[in-house]
């Protein structure tokens, strides 16, 4: 029988911290979501200097990213190729820096990082997925 694992405090503030160590290697100021394996917020964490407006951004990738079980990316690849629907889609915000946490090849909760470029919020995220898949 599978035991399954949920983050807790500690963990999520794990990864958020790897997440902002790779923020910080690179001069970027961002807001971290961390969200449990239910889809709530776990662990919220804005750095100095991140727009006010990527709070709600980054749990809403993280958000979309859990209830979809899989990357942000995903979605905003199908809007770009012309796939609008995608844009009305509930719980869908198409915009990369949103991905599921995984341990043991199972969703545990999900990471969503806003504040500068989607390709540098989703680079700053994969540093929180790596640690989550450690725990």
């Amino acid at each position: 029988m599978y035991a399954k694992k949920s983050l807790s405090l500690a963990d999520a503030k794990q990864i958020a911290a790897a997440a902002e160590g790779e923020a910080l290697n690179n001069q970027w100021s961002v807001t971290i979501a961390v969200l449990d394996d239910g889809g709530n917020l776990l662990y919220l964490q804005r750095m100095d200097e991140a727009p006010v407006g990527s709070v709600d951004v980054a749990q809403q990738k993280a958000r979309t990213s859990f209830l979809f079980k899989r990357p942000t990316k995903s979605f905003e690849e199908l809007v770009a190729g012309g796939r609008m629907a995608m844009l009305v889609l509930p719980g869908a915000t198409p915009i990369e820096g949103g991905l599921p946490l995984l341990n043991e090849g199972r969703i545990v909760g999900a990471i969503g990082v806003s504040g500068v470029q989607s390709s540098q919020d989703a680079q700053i995220a994969q540093a929180g997925v790596a640690v989550a898949a450690k725990l």
